[in-house]
């Protein structure tokens, strides 16, 4: 079958361990692992577009909106898409599939950015800051569902040891799109910002999930019996607390990947070093959309294999990079020959790129290998609901450090990497577990 062979072309199935999987669901690995790697590559696809750190501010700017509304991008984007997850998580247990949770989270990522791109050729000053911000939002909650419900998915049809190479061929494909974009805004980008065509690339981002959400609702995911809803029992946040209080793994793992955060919040710094020096055009967003491709390029299938054999060493060793890579950026920038050339800043990106490529699929084969069943689920769910927290306060901090340079906010972020390296050492291994 074509399935088959496009399965074992892309991944290697020699450590599957097949006996984690429900009988019913060993048939279908192969057409499985395809169809979510077709769905998931699609979704990234779309990221690429509705990006926070680099399409987006580009546009909010170009849309003539204050600055302040860029400013809320980033929180907005990614604590929206995290906080919900633990409220979410009872309802999403009382179904017996879990692929039609996935299906509504991408239909509403899709008409969030056709909303996106209706703003962007409609409105512009404040009315367009606050059109862009509100589909923002929309599409946040609906990232949170189809977040909650992948690594379910994934966990039910695909067994260990194929999981981190599911989501390694879907960061090369998301890469090789990135690179494509990349490229066409540095030919074709010029020295302006045209709104224009970010619209068109906001609406072919939409179509993008509205096939993904039509592929994944083809996965023949097993059918479980839901979880009794205790009509009495304690809400969600009690469960989130208990969790934090009882489960040490849980803890830890949670406490390793806020300190992580170095590698997801200290991009946007170095742009903001790269715009300084005079890199504010469309063609020059080229730059760091083509390094985010490349990253992914390089990182996906290698760091998807790393993850399959320890996902925990992963997770330390993407840490201690993207840290040196913060502090030789630092010592780089206070030498005035080189802090005077954007290609400084474009090169530190692809770096702590490529370490945030491994720092992500780490920690979700991590999350989805350590726990089984309904555990994954509530793991899943209040891990990104505390981290859409933290990520507010590390936000808060490191927005107020900016205040006084870059430099500071940086300086925390890398120290941040460090401590998380050292508390990645304390969990046992997912991959043996």
């Amino acid at each position: 079958m074509p399935s088959k062979r496009i399965f074992s072309f892309l991944v290697d199935d020699d450590d599957a361990d097949v006996q984690s999987l429900k009988p019913d669901a060993r048939p279908h690995i192969a057409a499985n692992g395809v169809r979510q790697m077709v769905a998931q590559a699609l979704q990234s696809m779309g990221d690429q577009v509705v990006n926070a750190k680099t399409v987006l501010p580009w546009l909010v700017t170009a849309l003539g909106a204050p600055g302040a509304f860029v400013a809320f991008l980033v929180p907005i984007r990614e604590s929206g898409s995290m906080l919900p997850q633990a409220a979410w998580a009872p309802k999403v247990r009382q179904r017996p599939r879990r692929k039609w949770v996935w299906v509504a989270g991408a239909t509403g990522q899709a008409v969030a950015t056709a909303a996106m791109a209706l703003v962007a050729t409609t409105a512009s000053g404040v009315v367009a800051g606050v059109g862009i911000l509100a589909a923002l939002a929309v599409f946040a909650l609906s990232r949170s569902l189809t977040s909650i419900a992948s690594k379910d998915v994934l966990g039910r049809t695909v067994p260990k040891g194929l999981r981190g190479q599911i989501k390694g061929v879907t960061t090369v494909a998301s890469a090789a799109v990135a690179l494509t974009l990349g490229l066409a805004l540095r030919i074709w980008g010029g020295d302006s910002v045209n709104t224009v065509v970010l619209a068109v690339l906001l609406a072919a981002a939409a179509i993008a999930w509205g096939a993904a959400a039509f592929v994944f609702a083809t996965i023949r995911e097993p059918a479980e019996e839901p979880e009794p809803e205790a009509e009495d029992g304690p809400n969600w946040a009690v469960q989130a607390r208990d969790l934090w209080r009882e489960d040490s793994v849980f803890r830890r793992f949670v406490t390793a990947r806020a300190l992580l955060l170095v590698s997801a919040l200290s991009p946007p710094f170095v742009v903001t070093f790269g715009t300084a020096q005079g890199e504010g055009s469309l063609s020059s967003l080229g730059l760091f959309v083509i390094a985010q491709g490349i990253a992914g390029l390089i990182g996906g299938r290698i760091f998807g294999r790393l993850a399959d054999r320890s996902s925990r060493r992963l997770m330390i060793g993407a840490s201690i990079a993207a840290s040196a890579v913060i502090l030789a950026f630092l010592a780089l920038a206070r030498v005035p020959s080189l802090a005077e050339t954007a290609w400084l800043a474009t090169g530190t990106y692809l770096l702590l790129a490529l370490a945030h490529v491994g720092a992500r699929l780490a920690r979700k084969t991590y999350v989805v290998d350590i726990a089984e069943g309904d555990q994954r689920t509530q793991y899943v769910a209040v891990a990104n609901t505390m981290m859409g927290v933290l990520l507010l306060a590390v936000g808060a901090v490191t927005a107020a450090l900016a205040l006084l340079g870059s430099g500071f906010a940086l300086l925390l972020l890398a120290l941040l990497g460090i401590a998380g390296a050292w508390v990645g050492r304390g969990l046992p291994e997912a991959e043996r577990a």
